[in-house]
């Protein structure tokens, strides 16, 4: 019981990806995350390099060429308009063009791409490595490595590309890329929390309201106040919302359906000794838990610096919801808080660098440091990058569970 209350009350220590030492770590160091994105255009339609050649002499081609460099920009500003992270495999690009100009048309390309990834990875699979010298077995394995990565890469962003699409049919903008104005502000996109509350059921919504409550404090009623936050922290909390979505799209799925069939677990009894674990956990003394409150990825410096009695964990609430996951023995808990596949911690990890940019590394005599920069937020805006960041978690899940029903690829 002690496992599933500290799972409920802070999903962000819990829900790190505990698939292997490495991955854990490399996540739980808050998305400095080794692969570094290249931005690179969205267009499928490049002329081949013989085509341009040919054309370098000419008046003509000059145009043509600058032509193609123009909408190849448009392109890509439109991309990013839809979705912070740039996509770069030709299927990433092939699906970006369909996202901005024929939306309803991605399942049928997505379905149709799948199919031909299972052809290639099963035609690999029969393929018999050759009877050759040590130096062409290498070569071999290598172009099978490569063309593995490729899929793998291809597999990625079609998930990302699915989930986008869920927030388009949503009629919902992802935030774009964090980039403060003049006067260092961040928090310039529309608000639209009642259309992503909408997109949650009851239960799993006051869940939300629990998660919202651990990290805006006391400020859950005061959401026009403007707090100077550490970029790399708000990085974290989204990172972390974006695991605890995932977590709880996963077991609402659960719990509707053992609702719809009327066999949940009778809680009854337990209510009043669960609402009391429930508050003692959420007013945590200042001797036992304090240290680890504070180093939990979503306690974040706040102007002041402290946990005060209003800020975190202030106003948790005992909900029907919370009560189901804390009946869950430790096994239970641990499978459903663990990001099932590679490629969706890679689309965590790659969205989130994509949203919070990379930070930067300084090498100083005592050791290595990031550079990191502050922020001017709203609360109302830390609710709104709160919000998405579940919801793309619970997208997430969605569609891991659709592409896997056509192209196997999780492995618990």
């Amino acid at each position: 019981m002690d496992v599933a209350v500290t799972a409920v009350r802070s999903p962000a220590i819990v829900f790190g990806r505990p698939m292997d030492g490495s991955a854990s770590a490399r996540f739980v160091s808050a998305f400095g995350f080794s692969r570094k994105l290249c931005f690179t255009s969205l267009s499928v339609s490049i002329p081949k390099q013989g085509r341009r050649r040919v054309c370098v002499g000419s008046r003509r081609g000059l145009v043509v060429s600058a032509a193609s460099s123009s909408s190849e920009s448009s392109e890509s500003d439109a991309t990013a308009k839809i979705a912070p992270l740039q996509l770069e495999s030709p299927i990433g690009q092939f699906l970006s063009q369909i996202l901005i100009n024929h939306r309803h048309l991605v399942p049928a390309a997505v379905d149709q791409q799948l199919e031909q990834l299972q052809t290639d990875r099963d035609a690999a699979q029969q393929k018999e490595e050759p009877s050759a010298s040590a130096t062409d077995l290498v070569l071999y394995r290598r172009i099978a490595e490569v063309k593995a990565n490729e899929r793998r890469k291809a597999l990625e962003e079609i998930l990302y590309a699915l989930v986008v699409q869920k927030f388009m049919d949503a009629n919902i903008s992802l935030i774009p890329s964090i980039t403060p104005d003049l006067s260092g502000k961040v928090d310039l996109w529309p608000n639209e929390d009642g259309k992503l509350e909408q997109l949650h059921s009851h239960e799993a919504y006051e869940m939300i309201q629990n998660h919202l409550s651990l990290i805006l404090g006391n400020k859950v009623g005061d959401l026009t106040s403007i707090a100077e936050i550490s970029k790399f922290r708000v990085g974290q909390v989204y990172a972390a919302s974006v695991m605890y979505g995932y977590f709880l799209k996963r077991v609402d799925q659960r719990f509707q359906l053992e609702k719809t069939m009327k066999i949940l677990p009778n809680a009854t009894e337990k209510e009043n000794s669960v609402h009391q674990t429930t508050m003692d956990n959420a007013r945590p003394s200042i001797e036992e838990d304090s240290s680890q409150v504070m180093s939990h990825p979503e306690v974040s410096t706040w102007p002041g610096g402290d946990v005060s009695p209003g800020g975190f964990g202030y106003d948790i609430k005992a909900t029907r919801l919370r009560n189901y996951v804390m009946s869950f023995d430790s096994d239970t808990l641990q499978r459903y808080a663990t990001v099932r596949s590679k490629e969706a911690v890679s689309i965590i990890e790659k969205h989130t660098e994509a949203l919070f940019g990379r930070p930067e590394i300084v090498v100083t005599p005592e050791g290595a440091v990031s550079k990191d920069e502050n922020i001017k937020i709203s609360f109302g805006g830390l609710k709104k990058l709160v919000l998405e960041a579940v919801t793309f978690g619970s997208f997430l899940w969605d569609v891991e569970s659709y592409v896997d029903s056509r192209y196997h690829f999780v492995l618990n």
